[in-house]
């Protein structure tokens, strides 16, 4: 009779593994046949998209037209300055303001971290005209120049990311025990050499993966870059992109090979630091 229990339980177990199976292998299908499709669609011709022709890819010459038709190499670089510096910026405030608020208590302190996590939860797109109009005001009235400029996307994409990077690295400081700083201090350090040169290697894990946040956020943001950006001088990748669909002609070819172009530097990123942004968010996300 346990024999047979031992049987059943075997089989039930074995099936709900392989419907388990399948349903993950699902999800891996869903999530990866998007790339594949812009894969593949980046080395169609026009016509061959616009009639659904299936065959063979192999035009790599809609690689070589999308750097010319948009000037995309000038989108790229813009890209580069405006997301690596916010990533600079933002992680350097952050790093302060998480390590003040989970180590210094103060009147208000707790207040303080529940309305930095608020401020998410407030659409980005309820700012849009009144930052544009404050921009605008402050043009005006005190001749500095903030809407297409580097400095005006560094500014507001910086604004956006600090707070939920304060609360990602709050936790990970909050979770390093004081006695690592209070021994550093009694062997000669001050608070600001024990914070440089124990708390943040320790913190190297939480410091990578909200880098990583912030950078992929800001490269991929397209509403603001839109509206703060008049040309191409300063563009982002986005807005780049958004201009091989027009009134009179969508040239799909050329925004799937700026996607996967886009795209690359996205995957380098996150497969080469993979194991780090993963163990940092989820570390981040329980402590404190």
């Amino acid at each position: 009779m346990k024999t047979q229990s031992l049987s059943q339980y075997k089989r039930r177990k074995k099936i709900i593994d392989t419907i388990g199976t399948i349903i993950v292998w699902l999800f891996v299908v869903g999530a990866v046949f998007p790339i594949i499709w812009m894969i593949a669609t980046s080395l169609m011709t026009q016509g061959d998209i616009a009639t659904g022709k299936i065959g063979i890819p192999n035009n790599f010459q809609n690689y070589i037209e999308m750097w010319q038709s948009v000037e995309f190499f000038k989108y790229f670089k813009n890209s580069v300055i405006v997301c690596g510096s916010t990533t600079i910026i933002a992680l350097s405030i952050a790093t302060f303001a998480g390590y003040a608020v989970a180590r210094f208590k103060f009147p208000g302190s707790g207040l303080f971290g529940a309305a930095v996590l608020a401020t998410q939860m407030v659409p980005g797109i309820m700012f849009l005209l009144p930052l544009y109009l404050m921009f605008i005001k402050i043009q005006d009235s005190l001749g500095i120049r903030i809407i297409n400029t580097y400095g005006g996307l560094i500014l507001v994409y910086s604004a956006f990311y600090i707070p939920f990077s304060i609360w990602i690295l709050r936790g990970f400081f909050a979770g390093i025990p004081k006695e690592l700083e209070e021994a550093a201090i009694i062997d000669g350090c001050t608070k600001f050499d024990a914070f440089i040169r124990i708390i943040l290697p320790i913190a190297r894990v939480g410091l990578i993966a909200t880098g990583i946040y912030i950078f992929l956020m800001a490269w991929d943001e397209l509403l603001f870059a839109w509206v703060l950006t008049t040309s191409s001088d300063v563009a982002t990748i986005p807005v780049g992109i958004r201009l091989y669909v027009g009134n009179y002609q969508n040239r799909y070819d050329l925004l799937m090979s700026s996607g996967v172009v886009t795209t690359l530097p996205v995957l380098i990123i996150f497969f080469g630091l993979q194991k780090q942004f993963i163990s940092g968010m989820t570390a981040g996300a329980v402590k404190g």
